[in-house]
């Protein structure tokens, strides 16, 4: 990856987690964790994606075991 493309990824990551600040949406540090991980070229999109929906539905399980 390149200096440019690397510079624009964490451009890309302090933007999002602006917005998601204006509009009052905590980020999670594993959130914020993929997104370094992105911004980095550790992870693609798609991974990152994939990591993210796991954690999602995992909380959701868990959310829904503890309320039935």
């Amino acid at each position: 990856m390149t200096t440019t493309a690397k510079a624009r990824r964490i451009q890309a990551v302090k933007l999002a987690d602006a917005l998601n600040a204006i509009e009052g949406v905590p980020v999670s540090d594993y959130a914020k964790t993929l997104s370094l991980c992105w911004a980095n070229g550790e992870l693609t999109g798609e991974q990152m994606k994939a990591a993210l929906l796991a954690s999602h539905r995992k909380m959701a399980e868990q959310e829904r075991r503890a309320h039935a």
